[in-house]
C-alpha cells in the first residue's frame, strides 16, 4: 500500500530554492524567501478553508469532510510555520549569546 502525502507545494522542500540559486543568493535573502514564501502559502491555505466554510455556511457546499479538511490543512501549515519560526528565533538567540 502506497501513500500519498498532500502535494499542494507545502513544506521545506517546496519552500527552498534549488541549489544552484542557492549558491548565488545570501543566506540572509535566501531565508527572507524562504519565510516570505512560507507564510504565503500559509495565507492561501486559510483563505480556502475561510472560504470553504462560508460555502458550507450558505449551502453551495455540502461536504463536511472537505471543509474540516480544509481546515486542518490550514491549521497543520500554522503549526508548522510558527515551529520554523520558533526555531528560528533560537538559533538567533543562541547566535548572539556567543561570545566572540
Amino acid at each position: 500500500m502506497e501513500i500519498k502525502g498532500i502535494g499542494n507545494g507545502i513544506g521545506i522542500g517546496a519552500a527552498f530554492p534549488s541549489a544552484g540559486a542557492a549558491k548565488s543568493i545570501g543566506s540572509a535573502e535566501g531565508a527572507g524567501k524562504f519565510f516570505s514564501e512560507l507564510v504565503s502559502k500559509v495565507n492561501n491555505l486559510q483563505g480556502e478553508s475561510d472560504k470553504a466554510i462560508q460555502g458550507l455556511a450558505t449551502g453551495e457546499n455540502k461536504n463536511l469532510h472537505e471543509v474540516m479538511i480544509s481546515m486542518e490543512k490550514a491549521s497543520i501549515s500554522f503549526q508548522f510555520m510558527s515551529s520554523v519560526r520558533n526555531k528560528a528565533l533560537e538559533a538567533y538567540q543562541e547566535v548572539m549569546r556567543m561570545q566572540v
